[in-house]
């Protein structure tokens, strides 16, 4: 092969060299200089070609972009921590820390609040669910937080005082705050910061001695271990000791057999095994002076066993227990509890036992999914034991880890889009000619002389001709007019989407939970109620294994009409599922009373109606703050004389809605049933059961009936998916037919309950922007 240099001249066949025309690599950067012979027709082939190049991989960008957008507006969760408030729940590596609390016969037997039926004001939507201290109830008080953890109870009576590490979102340092509580850590008034110095605090152990409050926060930045004595608790504290000049990082002091014992890791000594570190100390008072153990480290072990310690020691029939810190998958992954078997200065021996404490299956859609790492067990004066446990749903770590994944994702799909572009031939070569030492312009001789006898250089032509033929290559083995060569640019296309997809998911998605949203800072749980029968058990199955994972569902109960009902452990679920076999198959055993459900909110939700959680979380977050009403996702209007029913389309186009389908709808149970199943809707039933149809056609009736105000919500998801449509048991196929069907209702409930026509709310009318 021969080409023409810049002065006109032949050259002989070189391993990098560039074709005029029907060559292997027209991608060229730059034409030939003035002195030389100037080609017209190739100069614009190559402008061309450049040009061409260039709108291919906008084209991509674009349309890979689009693709990307579309992504994160249709299918991920909306960042709930973040939009909280302004300073507060930034997105932090070191994790979303929370607070919860559990109650309990037992130190070994503990629930966590919602089990227990804790009600904060029973007419409000509760009762009240954990987490119940958060970064958001911080920063809502005025105290910015990126979260609390390290908790620590301080008992008074009947009020309870809560120390925890809180990171502040300015300053990016932690500092301990604290809250109170009058009704068993439902609620809890942040009251600020109880302390706050020039270096990190957190773990603040609180314990009385000598008729004094002590605190005793890990400083370990500051390389002491400093006790605290309260001069106006909770909030003023003033420096008592530094009882050791030691980093020690999670202390804790506790009396046991006539002596005071230290527990502590020590991290900065050579060899030590970070968080599989623990020594002790003993001493006749807090104060010192202490005396190391003669077994000291008692541990320097692997980080997984527990040797770091993770919360407040207590006492149990008689036994001393230690919790520990399993960091092995991650730091904090989960407490460990330990029996203290033998505590002497010379002698330490403890047992692992079972902690009683159960995890969550919804993984990161769980306050404390992904670890915990701190548990403070105590006994009330009521002879109640109650406990603080901080959780996270995301590992250590994970901002990081999700911001790399998703640049090499990024950089996959770049490589991809060049692959499909070779193919295609919208790319000619991979490296520009002109990127190559032998190409750049006019050099001396010895320069020259210099280059050619450089191995590097050689070495670097040599990978650029190879990079280069690999266009070529790649066209002549799959050619994509063929049958493969468009199989293989599909999949290639197909695996750059979902690449696309993933690293937007990575990068801007947040941690993947579909969170809860908060109310006035706190969260509640809901009753999933949905009614089937044998012949859409596969549509039941698929539906129990996605909604269980949603972070407020506290159960779901299974209406049965008809067949052989199933088991509940046929089910794949993160929450209990009970099957209520009804004797008579009726649409009105939907809102029939059931005494065993034991949330205030009930979403009555058909089991062929597929959305996302985060959606469901957002139709309990407006319930909740109008727990009178039906809170529901299908809006219709009803209008027209006589009345006819008609779908959402209508309601749009009137702008208002005065129905919202029960089908897929919050309600108040206890409230609701009760009127359902009172006498003045005994007509109504009658009619339900004659019609097969129409139930929440009456709720509706009924809401309005008992209510001379707005009796409806509408809350818009971001996707619905019918699932009866490919099996093809729906209830209402021929909608023609249903609608009529509908609208006899309609006609005969408004002679029976009044008329619904005046009711009309628009859409868009609240400040959330969820009922667009």
């Amino acid at each position: 092969m021969q080409i023409r240099n810049c002065n006109g001249g032949e050259m002989g066949s070189s391993p990098i060299g560039s074709s005029a025309s029907g060559g292997w690599c027209r991608w060229r950067w730059h034409s030939c200089k003035s002195n030389g012979v100037k080609n017209g027709n190739s100069n614009w082939n190559e402008k061309y070609v450049l040009s061409s190049t260039f709108a291919y991989f906008l084209v991509s960008f674009v349309v890979l972009g689009s693709i990307g957008s579309l992504y994160a507006r249709l299918m991920l969760p909306v960042n709930v921590r973040g939009g909280v408030t302004t300073l507060g729940c930034q997105e932090d590596n070191e994790g979303s820390w929370a607070i919860g609390v559990f109650h309990g016969d037992s130190p070994f037997s503990l629930k966590p609040i919602e089990d227990v039926n804790v009600w904060r004001d029973k007419s409000a939507a509760w009762p009240v669910a954990n987490p119940v201290v958060t970064c958001a109830s911080l920063s809502d008080a005025g105290f910015p937080s990126n979260f609390v953890a390290d908790p620590f109870l301080y008992a008074q009576g009947d009020i309870l005082y809560l120390f925890y590490e809180t990171k502040n979102s300015i300053t990016m340092q932690g500092d301990i705050g604290v809250s109170r509580s009058i009704d068993k850590g439902a609620t809890w008034q942040q009251l600020g910061i109880a302390l706050d110095e020039d270096w990190h605090l957190s773990y603040p152990y609180v314990f009385d001695y000598d008729g004094n409050i002590y605190m005793m926060p890990e400083g370990s930045q500051k390389g002491e271990l400093r006790l605290y004595r309260a001069i106006d608790f909770p909030l003023k504290w003033t420096l008592d000791k530094i009882i050791m000049k030691k980093p020690l990082v999670d202390s804790f002091i506790i009396p046991h057999e006539g002596r005071f014992w230290l527990f502590g890791s020590d991290h900065s000594g050579i060899g030590t095994q970070k968080n599989g570190q623990l020594e002790i100390w003993y001493s006749s008072s807090p104060r010192g002076p202490w005396k190391p153990h003669k077994k000291n480290p008692i541990y320097n072990t692997d980080k997984s066993m527990g040797a770091r310690n993770g919360g407040r020691p207590f006492v149990y029939n008689g036994n001393l227990y230690r919790i520990g810190q399993d960091c092995g998958e991650t730091y904090g992954r989960r407490v460990r509890v330990f029996r203290v078997e033998v505590l002497t200065t010379n002698e330490f021996k403890e047992v692992e036992v079972p902690s009683g404490i159960e995890e969550s299956s919804k993984g990161r859609n769980t306050w404390n999914g992904a670890r915990n790492h701190h548990l403070d067990v105590q006994q009330l004066s009521s002879g109640e034991w109650i406990a603080v446990l901080d959780g996270d749903r995301v590992p250590s770590g994970d901002v990081n880890r999700r911001f790399i994944l998703g640049f090499v994702s990024v950089v996959a799909v770049a490589g991809l889009v060049i692959l499909v572009g070779m193919l295609v031939g919208a790319v000619r070569c991979i490296v520009p000619l002109s990127w190559c030492l032998h190409n750049t312009g006019k050099r001396s001789d010895d320069f020259l002389a210099w280059q050619r006898s450089n191995l590097l250089s050689s070495k670097l032509r040599l990978l650029c001709s190879r990079l280069n033929r690999v266009s070529s290559i790649l066209r002549a083995r799959i050619r994509p007019n063929t049958c493969i060569g468009i199989f293989v640019l599909a999949l290639t296309i197909l695996t750059a989407v979902m690449l696309m997809c993933g690293g937007v998911e990575y990068i801007y998605g947040g941690s993947g939970a579909q969170e809860p949203y908060p109310l006035n800072g706190h969260y509640s749980k809901f009753t999933l109620l949905t009614m089937t029968y044998d012949a859409r058990l596969w549509n039941l199955k698929m539906y129990v294994k996605h909604y269980s994972r949603c972070s407020s569902v506290h159960e779901i109960v299974v209406v049965w009409n008809k067949g052989i009902p199933p088991k509940s452990s046929d089910f794949d679920t993160a929450v209990p599922v009970r099957i209520r076999v009804e004797k008579q198959n009726s649409l009105n055993n939907r809102f029939k009373m059931d005494s065993s459900i034991k949330t205030r909110a009930v979403l009555e939700l058909d089991d062929d109606i597929m959305m996302n959680c985060d959606d469901i979380e957002r139709g309990f977050r407006v319930w909740r703050g109008h727990p009178d009403q039906i809170v529901g996702f299908y809006p219709r209007l009803i209008n027209g004389s006589p009345l006819k029913y008609r779908g959402e389309k209508h309601a749009r186009r009137h702008n208002g809605y005065n129905m919202i389908l029960t089908g897929a709808a919050f309600v108040d149970g206890q409230a609701a049933f009760e009127r359902y199943w009172s006498k003045e809707a005994e007509v109504g039933r009658a009619l339900v059961d004659s019609y097969f149809n129409c139930e929440d056609v009456l709720m509706n009736y009924l809401y309005a009936n008992a209510s001379s105000s707005q009796v409806v919500e509408y809350v818009k998801p971001a996707w619905a998916i019918d699932t009866s449509k490919f099996s093809g048991v729906a209830i209402s196929r021929n909608t023609h037919a249903h609608y009529g069907v509908r609208s006899n209702c309609l006609r005969k409930f408004s002679d029976i309950y009044g008329s619904l026509t005046h009711r009309k709310s628009g859409f868009s009318r609240r400040k959330d922007g969820w009922d667009v």
